[in-house]
């Protein structure tokens, strides 16, 4: 039987403070932006392409083997949640076959993904990939700090490295061929590469495809790298963000290239501990009896 930890009232309402305070930081600015009709190049990316919802995220989970002791009542109303005598606890009720066989995929990709040494020299060119020779551009609003011609110039002269398939789907016609790698959606676990930096703001991603299993602390460490790597991602990217504080990594030159593989190790380093976590949390639905 699985060992369930108890928490005091006093302590889990705590971390439910602290992670709803942190996290705010992030949403309200979201949703104050939305009711205004405004768009946001680099932060709207956290709360359009992932979809877990504002109001979701808001939503502090203990994880798995957790009872929380004293007047949990509220976590009742939400699915999945129920009374022991040890507390509010989540029943594994709901790692239904079909949840289990997603856990396992989650886990098999972040395992080998991890086993894998970072591959530092892609240097961002799949946002660049994105816009090549077409005038129909995502951030419409912002201007290529190239222009088109320059854009094109720099994707035609360096090797596009892309093995991320959820990128690399976005590359317009024209660039897919070249690209030196053609990931696909099959390939997707043989493929993947901790350097990569859409494989490490995917950790929020998995994250929250195993809610509500998953710690939220840890889903707001993943978001936060999320954030923190969506900033390179754009810096990096042809778009001109200086407006909104955001100065150019030129990817163009020997020295941006230099500045983009360092800040992408350093993510690296941060994503590894991050992903062994979400891999340990795999484990402990899928074989509980080994976290005992």
């Amino acid at each position: 039987m699985t060992a369930v930890i108890v928490l005091a009232e006093q302590e889990w309402r705590a971390r439910q403070e602290a992670y709803v305070s942190r996290m705010r930081k992030w949403v309200d600015p979201h949703q104050e932006r939305k009711a205004l009709g405004q768009k946001h190049p680099v932060l709207d990316f956290l709360f359009s392409y992932y979809s877990y919802r504002p109001t979701r995220l808001l939503r502090w989970h203990p994880g798995p083997d957790v009872a929380l002791a004293g007047d949990a009542s509220e976590f009742l109303s939400w699915t999945g949640y129920v009374q022991t005598p040890e507390g509010v606890t989540l029943s594994r009720d709901l790692l239904t076959a079909q949840r289990r066989e997603s856990v396992s995929f989650v886990r098999s990709l972040l395992a080998a993904t991890q086993s894998r040494p970072p591959r530092l020299g892609c240097f961002g060119l799949h946002e660049w990939a994105m816009v090549y020779r077409t005038s129909e551009i995502r951030h419409e609003s912002w201007p290529l700090r190239l222009g088109s011609a320059g854009t094109d110039t720099v994707v035609e002269s360096l090797p596009i490295k892309c093995g991320h398939f959820d990128a690399f789907r976005f590359f317009t016609p024209e660039a897919r061929p070249l690209n030196t790698l053609q990931p696909t959606r099959a390939t997707q676990i043989a493929m993947e590469q901790p350097g990569c930096l859409h494989a490490n703001m995917d950790l929020f991603k998995w994250s929250y495809k195993l809610a509500p299993f998953t710690p939220s602390e840890l889903i707001a460490d993943c978001f936060e790298l999320a954030s923190d790597v969506r900033e390179l991602d754009m810096r990096a990217s042809p778009y001109d963000l200086r407006e909104l504080g955001y100065s150019p990594v030129p990817i163009e030159t020997a020295a941006g290239r230099a500045t983009y593989a360092r800040l992408q190790a350093e993510f690296a380093s941060r994503a590894a501990p991050l992903r062994t976590r979400l891999i340990a949390l795999c484990t402990q639905l899928l074989d509980p009896e080994d976290n005992d």
